[in-house]
Formats: C-alpha cells, structure tokens, sequence
C-alpha cells in the first residue's frame, strides 16, 4: 500500500494547477472587488449628475399649484431676462417684451440699477419645435436609406473585397466625431448644394442651364437651414442604423429565405414577408436609439442650421408671393419653410451655460432646459425598450 504523502504527490503531480488554486482565487478577488467598486463609483457620479439636474431643474418645470406645470417655459420662445430697481427700492424680473410693455405703461418710473441677462427668460418653445423638425427631416431621410442600405448589403450584395471594404467603411463612418460631421454638413449642404434659380449666387461654383427654362441648376448650397441641419444629422447616424439594421438581418436564419423560396415566391418576397418582420424590433429599437443620440447633437446643428435667437417659429416667417397661382404658392411655401433656420435645445442649451455670463438669473434657464431635454430622451430610450418588446411578442420563431 502507497503511504498518504505518496498519494498526496501523486495527486499534486496529475493536477498541476493545485498548488496555485488559493492564489488564482484570491487575484480573482481582489480584480471582481476592483470592478465592482469602479462600477459603483460610475453609477455614483451618474446618479449624482442626474440627481442634481433634477433638484434644480424640475422646480424651473413644475410647480405647486394647478396645473402644476410651468406651462409659460414650454409656450414661450427664449428672451432677455431684465431685472431692474426703482428710486422706491423696489425689485423686478421680467421678460424683455414685458420690461418694454412695463416702461410704456410707467413712463415717469426712475430705473436706478438695470441688468440684462440674455436668453434666460421666456421659456424653450421655439427650441423645442427646432429640434423636433430636424429630427423629423433627419427620421425620414436616415431610415429610408439606412433600411434600404442595410437589406441590399446582406440579401443581395455578394461576398467579396470591395462589399468587405464597403462594410469597413461604414463602421470607420461611425467613429468619426460629431464636429467633422458638422464641417461636411456645412461645406456640402450649406455651400454646394444645388438648388434651382434664377438668378444664381455670386458664390456659385457652377450653374448649368436647365432645358426649356429660365432657370439654372446652381450649385451654391442651401444656406443655414433646417434641411441642411436634417441631412448633416441623417448622414451621421448612417453608419449607426446601417450597421444595426445589417445585424438584425443576419440573425434570422437562412431557413426562413430557403424555404420561402422553395414554395416559389421571389426573393422579395422572401425578403419583405420572411425576414424583415422577425428583424424589425432590432432595426426598430437600434433606429431609434441612434435618433435619440443625433437629437442631442450640438456641432452639426451649430453649423448647418442653428441660430442662438430667433424671434418668429419657421411657419411664420416664409415669404410669399402673392400674385403666384395655388401651385406656385404651395411650392414656395414648402421652399420656403425648410430653408428656415432654427432654435434647437442642444444649441440653446450650449448657448446659456457657456456663451453668456453666468449669475443665478441664468441657472434656471439651464437646468430646466437640461431637464426637459434629459426626459425626452429618457422617453426616447424607454419608448424603444417598449416597442421591441411589444413587436417580439406578436413575431414567434
């Protein structure tokens, strides 16, 4: 019979990890103790972001009595805030538009101490509606051709070098910054774009004479207008949908393709009644989180189609001709309206926490502008965890 150190060496020798088990487990310790702390101090420094948003911002959005919302902060455009004291010692705070109605009512008033804030009053309507016109624009322009995009790169394409470098390109476009974006926009859909004229542009770069017409083809670009702002942002997210869409795609299996076609219907088909329905809560949710992020982009808005103030909402400030017939009328006005440019939040929000002085007049202004916009996009992201949901539960493999 062996004696137990020889059992003991011999167990040693057929397991060469045994003499190293206690130091593996402690390192595996201490590195799972690492990671956890520094998830936590993540998750600490996001909540505390978010906590003081709320503190300071829901006040400036909400209130104590009925209706409860502050509802002048949604309704009204941003303006200069005044605050002011008379000779009588007494303090206000108003609007510009108030502050002039409130000198014409009091014209004999001694102003003695008079400050300027500027875009701290009013409130984040014209922003608002900015920002939900360039998404719309965008919305439209980056699903149709991302979808399209994504479906002939994996059902039709064929394998090769140059689909492989085309794919590469795709996923480089997704890392480039948001800024580089922006000066594309600009030099492209502000200066080169062509429209069609009459009189082209002194800054055109080449006109070409359309057949049968007055008019020329003028590459001299849109300007800074809501719909080069939209298809700067359409061409950001791109790459993101793209590339998403593409992999929803593939999750599906080559089954359903096969044998769709095998009972004789065409690849289309296939296609439209055999793959898109099982991919489209992907194609769905990975759509509208990259909407979410290009609403909150501040560059390529800044150069293609942001204005920091603007009086008018872009319906009401279109010129029109009114000796044109119905027609004429219907295609000035919708040219009109998207060479418009336009107040958006993340613009807005750039403009009064960095380009004007602070003082705590403007603090409000801030952090009801953050907060609403965080909720938006908390309903955003919250509205694409809800749909695929909803669409996986009536699609069954």
């Amino acid at each position: 019979m062996q004696s137990v150190a020889e059992d003991t060496f011999v167990e040693e020798e057929a397991n060469p990890f045994a003499t190293k088990a206690i130091g593996l487990k402690r390192r595996d310790q201490i590195v799972s103790i690492l990671l956890r702390l520094g998830t936590y101090f993540i998750l600490s420094c996001a909540a505390y972001i978010f906590l003081d948003i709320i503190v300071k911002g829901a006040p400036v959005v909400f209130q104590a009595e009925a209706p409860f919302i502050n509802t002048d902060f949604f309704t009204q455009s941003p303006e200069t805030l005044m605050t002011f004291e008379t000779a009588s010692g007494d303090e206000y705070k108003m609007n510009f538009s108030e502050y002039t109605e409130f000198k014409t009512r009091n014209p004999a008033i001694d102003i003695v101490d008079e400050h300027s804030h500027a875009y701290s009053g009013g409130g984040i309507f014209g922003p608002l509606i900015g920002t939900v016109l360039l998404t719309g624009i965008c919305i439209v322009i980056a699903l149709f051709v991302g979808l399209t995009t994504a479906i002939f790169l994996n059902e039709y394409s064929s394998k090769g070098k140059f689909m492989d470098l085309i794919r590469l390109a795709i996923m480089n476009l997704a890392g480039v910054p948001s800024i580089v974006y922006g000066l594309f926009g600009l030099g492209l859909f502000c200066l080169v774009a062509p429209v069609v004229t009459d009189v082209p542009a002194p800054r055109a770069i080449l006109t070409v004479p359309l057949l049968f017409t007055d008019s020329v083809l003028s590459f001299e670009g849109w300007g800074t207008c809501m719909l080069a702002g939209g298809c700067t942002l359409a061409v950001m997210i791109l790459p993101v949908i793209i590339a998403a869409c593409e992999e929803s795609l593939k999750a599906i299996p080559m089954g359903f393709r096969e044998a769709s076609m095998a009972l004789g219907a065409t690849k289309w088909q296939s296609i439209s009644k055999s793959v898109l329905p099982y991919a489209f809560p992907g194609m769905l949710t990975a759509s509208i989180l990259g909407i979410t992020r290009v609403a909150g982009e501040t560059a390529p808005i800044m150069f293609t189609a942001a204005l920091a103030h603007k009086d008018k909402l872009p319906w009401q400030d279109i010129p029109t001709d009114a000796e044109a017939n119905a027609l004429s009328q219907s295609a000035e006005w919708v040219g009109g309206f998207f060479s418009q440019s336009v107040q958006a939040m993340p613009y807005h929000i750039y403009t009064v926490a960095a380009r004007i002085p602070q003082s705590e007049y403007t603090k409000p202004m801030q952090y009801g502008s953050v907060f609403v916009f965080m909720v938006v996009v908390l309903i955003f992201a919250a509205l694409s965890i809800y749909l695929r949901a909803h669409f996986r539960k009536k699609v069954q493999w």
